[in-house]
């Protein structure tokens, strides 16, 4: 089962932020475009608000703020993309998979593909997962998306216990031992734990102490060590 990333932003990707005054002009003038005259007001404030939910992690409410936002502005590709994020906060797969199918259609974009995918391993269709990322490789993204697309496929792939496969998938996102980023210590958790679970308990041993070295209290990485200790 697939465990929920938490939901943000793609460094770059023109998602809205909290309050209506900073959703990005062309947010609202979609927004505008599509609802009606009388409702446009309540679509944008709703989506604003679901927004400030959802980076406050509170989902489920997020969820009802963009629902409320979309008999609106259903064709609002924000509107989609924050109502699909926060069904997968929820675990809510199949749903938040149609929403952002739906964000993928209308914005033409794809750096929500690595969420899409995720859906798919929680639904027990990991290699489904694999080609979504795929594209969002290829699709310009910016690097934290990508590092993500690649954790996302790496993890199908050892779902179904393709571990060589999963790991030299890993090493497509390019990381140097001195530098980390929150995606780059993400790279070398889930390197640890497919290594650990193709049974190399040392190499497993060595990525989990990278993350350890900058961020002790990252992840469980702390239990991971005491385990392989």
């Amino acid at each position: 089962m697939a465990k929920p990333l938490h939901p943000r932003p793609a460094t770059g990707s023109k998602r809205p932020r909290k309050t209506t005054s900073q959703l990005p002009r062309d947010v609202l003038d979609e927004v505008r475009r599509i609802a009606k005259p009388a409702e446009q007001q309540d679509a944008i404030s709703r989506l604003s608000r679901a927004i400030e939910l959802l980076e406050r992690g509170d989902t489920g409410a997020a969820i009802r703020e963009a629902e409320k936002a979309k008999r609106f502005a259903s064709r609002s590709a924000a509107v989609r993309e924050v109502l699909g994020l926060a069904l997968y906060g929820e675990g809510r797969w199949q749903e938040a998979l149609g929403e952002l199918k739906a964000y993928r259609r209308i914005s033409g974009r794809v750096d929500q593909n690595h969420v899409m995918a995720d859906c798919l391993r929680g639904m027990g269709r990991p290699t489904e997962a694999v080609p979504l990322a795929e594209e969002e490789l290829q699709g310009g993204v910016p690097n934290e998306a990508k590092a993500e697309a690649v954790i996302v496929a790496a993890s199908a792939l050892a779902d179904q216990r393709r571990f060589p496969e999963a790991l030299a998938f890993l090493r497509r996102a390019q990381t140097r031992d001195d530098v980390a980023e929150g995606y780059t210590l993400r790279l070398w958790y889930v390197a640890g734990d497919i290594l650990q679970r193709a049974g190399r308990r040392q190499d497993a041993e060595r990525e989990f102490r990278k993350v350890f070295r900058h961020d002790p209290a990252a992840f469980d990485v702390a239990e991971r060590l005491a385990q392989l200790g």
